[in-house]
């Protein structure tokens, strides 16, 4: 039988299960990726466990998205981060080196391999032939201790390219054009696969942009075969030794498929609050701008930089606007010095900020209340800026660049200039600020180093066998975990302080929810209903300990994305569907939803039947547990789960 890259990857790491799709099937880990803003509670994690040193073939540790030390908070958990690496055999990528997915792509990334990470667009690498999937923490932290990593068997979305790419039309509007016609829900249960002609004619780095953002297709991962391209990359820096070619047999078969003829697209942009609701950038031009962003994960290359240093060369951006320069790693800051693109940016306006997240994740560079910003991240979500009242649009660094120089937002192709070429370039190779893990016998004497501000994690109940919750919130479609949990400066120094972050939990739908939370929290907990998607972007584990650390129980949704369900599971949060999605109508906010013999009705079966205090109509729900997550629903939560089996 013909294979397609994803089904062989996942044939050569299968431990459990069959390929069949929506079947839980577990999957060996070979590398794994932590950031700082969930790396922390990964390594809280594998204390709380009891892990010696990790047991895949390597781990490496960022830290990118909590950059800023306005006080002791973030300097404290750097350093922890650091002996934790050192206590448990990981690399560490110190602040300032640059965004974990371009710098693991440069220095780690290896085409056949599986990566696990806990940030959502981990997906990245599978620009280089892995199988790249984001989850949650303790799934991570699991899959560090030698442990497999559970999913369902995902259907293979095969997109067929072709052509090439026109001037003024980029990688960023590739993913835009999926985005526009399948939306933020379009990737669910699913590994989308770019194969065919115009594959070739794209470079790694461009499928690094393409991959990133599969996360907001609400992809399990993207997958791009190993060839000529991977190849060059990895020579590039000095890693030529790590390739190996994958590609798709001849006649491989896909569950779903669509095809891009890229010499078709035009450029794209996806307007505020989503990055689904994607629109031609001629649509919308002649709106006033304030700011222009180009750099971070999902468009970390040299290139995305040097386009838009010869697009400003010789020029001034609008003097309305603020042009901020975010660059993706201290290797391609380099790069850019010795070019003379930096010159050129600083020249033109360019505000230079330090390699790593930074706005994208709401750390610095916020815009001004309802201005709008141009960027060149992965997400737009409301509020995740660091401006609660934003309007941030995504497009690709062309787009963003001749917009800053106009000072409206502008379609590239009616600058009076031709496009430039950017000419290829010698790699500058500097791993100096990524600290190799210590011997085994060194690694043994390290201790951890805890400042006040990292507090142990809280202990979670098991599963009660009735429960009888008010529904504190009613939500509607998409909600986000930037909505559930918010980034930011003021928040996410708190990551390793659960208690604290719990006190911002839906601060930005609902002030009154913890003080409510907080109120019954003694008695018997509460509920959340939501509509379809619940828990799309951010993988960010904190969305789901926090509110249960708050007393959520269990949610019910029309639909979920799947690293916030599983992370619902792993903290010991039943999440339930409506069977029937026009019961969500039959509950109102603050309604007592009432769940009897759960734990026998679990083991039985897929459904339960909830009732409402003082109504009626019986609801039927539905969970997709397996029933190794059902034990774990019953413990309490993935890591009581660990101890009573002693994994």
């Amino acid at each position: 039988m013909p294979f397609n890259v994803t089904q062989k990857l996942i044939q050569a790491h299968l431990i459990e299960g069959e390929m069949i799709p929506k079947k839980e099937i577990a999957l060996k880990i070979d590398q794994t990726l932590t950031q700082d803003a969930t790396g922390t509670l990964v390594m809280l994690e594998l204390e709380a466990m009891g892990v010696d040193q990790i047991k895949v073939d390597l781990s490496a540790q960022y830290v990118d998205h909590n950059l800023i030390q306005e006080d002791y908070k973030n300097a404290d958990d750097h350093l922890f981060l650091r002996s934790a690496c050192q206590r448990f055999g990981i690399w560490y990528s110190r602040p300032g080196n640059g965004v974990s997915h371009p710098v693991h792509m440069q220095s780690f990334g290896k085409p056949g391999k599986t990566l696990l990470g806990s940030d959502s667009h981990s997906c990245a690498a599978g620009s280089l032939g892995m199988l790249a999937m984001g989850a949650g923490g303790l799934e991570v932290a699991m899959a560090m201790a030698g442990h497999p990593f559970y999913v369902k068997m995902p259907k293979v979305f095969g997109v067929k390219l072709t052509g090439s790419l026109p001037d003024w039309v980029s990688a960023k509007d590739v993913i835009l054009e999926m985005l526009r016609r399948h939306d933020v829900k379009g990737g669910v249960g699913s590994v989308i696969e770019y194969y065919g002609p115009g594959v070739k004619k794209l470079t790694a780095m461009d499928r690094h942009v393409i991959a990133n953002m599969g996360a907001e297709l609400g992809a399990t991962a993207t997958v791009f075969p190993s060839d000529q391209e991977t190849l060059k990359f990895l020579k590039s820096h000095g890693r030529e030794q790590d390739w190996v070619e994958l590609q798709a047999d001849p006649k491989a078969q896909y569950d779903l498929h669509d095809e891009i003829d890229l010499s078709t697209l035009v450029p794209l942009i996806a307007l505020p609050s989503s990055p689904g609701k994607v629109v031609p950038v001629s649509d919308v031009q002649g709106k006033e701008l304030y700011q222009a962003y180009i750099g971070s994960s999902a468009n970390p290359g040299y290139r995305d930089f040097a386009i838009t240093a010869m697009m400003v060369s010789k020029k001034r951006v609008h003097p309305n606007v603020s042009f901020d320069i975010n660059p993706s790693s201290r290797n391609i800051l380099e790069e850019l010095v010795r070019d003379g693109h930096l010159e050129n940016l600083i020249h033109a306006g360019g505000r230079i900020h330090q390699a790593g997240c930074n706005g994208c994740i709401g750390m610095g560079q916020a815009p001004a209340t309802g201005r709008n910003s141009l960027r060149t991240v992965p997400r737009n979500f409301p509020g995740r800026s660091g401006t609660d009242e934003d309007s941030v649009f995504l497009c690709s660094p062309e787009t963003a660049t001749a917009s800053a120089l106009m000072g409206k937002i502008t379609d590239p192709r009616s600058l009076d200039f031709p496009y430039p070429k950017v000419k290829s370039h010698k790699t500058i190779i500097n791993n100096e600020m990524l600290q190799a893990p210590l011997p085994i016998d060194k690694a043994r004497q390290v201790e951890l180093v805890k400042g006040p501000n990292i507090i142990s994690l809280p202990i979670l109940h098991p599963l009660p066998d009735e429960m009888h919750c008010p529904a504190l919130l009613k939500l509607g479609d998409n909600i986000s975990t930037d909505d559930i949990m918010p980034a930011g400066a003021k928040v996410l120094p708190y990551r390793s302080n659960i208690p604290k972050i719990s006190e911002f939990v839906f601060d930005r739908i609902d002030k009154d929810y913890v003080k409510q939370a907080q109120t019954i929290h003694n008695k018997d907990g509460h509920a959340i209903v939501a509509g379809e998607n619940y828990g799309q972007g951010s993988s960010r584990e904190h969305a789901a300990l926090a509110p249960r650390y708050l007393g959520l129980h269990f949610v019910i949704a029309k639909s979920f994305a799947r690293i916030h369900w599983q992370n619902l599971v792993n903290f010991g949060i039943l999440p339930l569907v409506f069977v029937n999605p026009t019961d969500y109508d039959l509950i109102k906010r603050n309604d007592v939803i009432v769940l009897k013999s759960i734990i026998n009705s679990l083991k039985k079966g897929s459904e339960l039947i909830a009732t409402v205090e003082n109504k009626k109509e019986p609801i039927t729900l539905r969970h997709d547990l397996s029933s190794r997550q059902v034990d774990i629903l019953i413990a309490g939560g993935l890591i009581n789960w660990a101890r009573e089996n002693k994994q």
